[in-house]
């Protein structure tokens, strides 16, 4: 991530105060783009073991020796140390810079720039600073506007699938809240990210951000859940970062109030579900994103269900008791199931793999069984509501699955 809490060497070089100083670059000029993490000034010859790397050195060159060989080992030690530039001001002590200093520069890839006028130091270190500290400011308030967003998302009545998909849209790119061990719980951003996720699971790409969402407990319990923003559309810089974490604040704060883990599950079972039957995930593509999901069918038929509960119905939010109990009533079945939900229209879509096409009227006639049985056990049946309504598509192949979860 570039220019982490910093500026640039090239946008140092163009404040008033180095600009007054007549700045020539002699050498490492395709290395301006690197982060100035502060401006430090000085004149002794171990200058590298006061510095941490990052900084804009400012010197007259009084410590940079007189032989060639104290020169080159002078820069090395500075180059070492991953300073940004080395800033040396002409004057009394050179009036150009030694050969041998700018050809140990370049050969280390660090930027050298020479000042063809006195500048004050003072003014150059309080004008870089407060460039830095200025861009920290502005990442800062942009953090915050996401976490505004996720606030007002949350007390508009969304959950965590909206916060995710506010991160998300800010970063550009697809957002993954994984348990602690890296098992999916839910995939957010534009396009198909559980294929972002089958595509690189076992692996973090360069420049990925990992934030832990924290539990509240010690050891294994202090770490809840993990926030995972892959640079898939576009680089990740400080300001995700930031964002990331300002979110896994608000994301601690749902999980352990509601226990959303297992509806965010769920949800997100629901959510490919529905892609499916509404065309954003093709038949071809399918199979990849259902084995994310943890359903691996086998080469039988799929047989599609949708269980639709009247209003009265509504678990009122906690549908990991409705998913919960219907999944460890269709164990009877004895067939792999893809369950999920879809809270906001009051459905349960899934689908179970069958061995034969033969199988699909006693198999269909159980599930209706355990889906009534599940919705019963969760304590939501009311008197004198509406029953729930199954539905039972054709058996078939994953053409024939989306068709029959419309």
């Amino acid at each position: 991530m570039e220019n982490q809490g910093g500026i640039t060497v090239q946008r140092a070089l163009e404040l008033p105060g180095l600009r007054g100083g007549l700045p020539e670059v002699v050498a490492g000029a395709d290395r301006l783009s690197r982060t100035v993490r502060w401006v430090h000034a000085g004149e002794v010859p171990n200058m590298a073991s006061l510095l941490k790397g990052g900084e804009l050195l400012l010197t007259t060159g009084l410590g940079l020796g007189t032989r060639p060989a104290e020169q080159r080992a002078f820069v090395r030690r500075l180059a070492d140390r991953g300073i940004a530039a080395l800033v040396v001001e002409l004057g009394p002590r050179f009036s150009q810079l030694p050969t041998t200093l700018v050809e140990t520069a370049r050969a280390a890839g660090l930027p050298l720039v020479q000042l063809h006028r006195e500048v004050p130091f003072v003014s150059v270190t309080e004008e870089v600073h407060t460039e830095i500290v200025n861009g920290h400011y502005a990442l800062v308030q942009r953090a915050d506007e996401v976490h505004r967003r996720c606030t007002q998302a949350l007390l508009g009545g969304g959950g965590v699938p909206q916060v995710l998909s506010v991160l998300a849209e800010f970063t550009a790119n697809p957002v993954f809240l994984e348990t602690p061990d890296g098992q999916l719980l839910y995939a957010a951003g534009e396009g198909e990210p559980l294929q972002v996720w089958e595509g690189l699971r076992g692996h973090r790409p360069a420049g990925a951000v990992l934030v832990d969402v924290p539990g509240g407990g010690s050891g294994t319990g202090s770490v809840r859940a993990r926030l995972a923003l892959l640079p898939v559309s576009a680089p990740l810089a400080q300001v995700h970062r930031m964002a990331a974490e300002r979110t896994a604040g608000i994301l601690a704060v749902v999980l352990m109030q509601a226990r959303q883990e297992e509806e965010l599950a769920a949800r997100g079972r629901g959510d490919f579900l529905t892609d499916l039957a509404e065309g954003r995930v093709s038949a071809h593509d399918a199979p990849a994103q259902a084995r994310v999901l943890g359903f691996r069918p086998g080469d039988g038929p799929l047989l599609p269900v949708v269980m639709r509960l009247a209003a009265e119905l509504s678990p009122s939010g906690n549908w990991a008791v409705l998913a919960r109990a219907v999944l460890e009533e269709l164990t009877s079945v004895g067939a792999p199931v893809l369950l999920g939900v879809r809270p906001v229209e009051g459905r349960v879509p899934l689908l179970l793999a069958l061995r034969t096409e033969s199988e699909r009227t006693a198999v269909a006639d159980r599930v209706a069984v355990a889906l009534r049985a599940g919705v019963a056990r969760a304590g939501l049946e009311r008197a004198g509501a509406h029953a729930p309504i199954v539905v039972v598509g054709v058996a078939g192949g994953w053409a024939a699955a989306s068709a029959g979860l419309r």
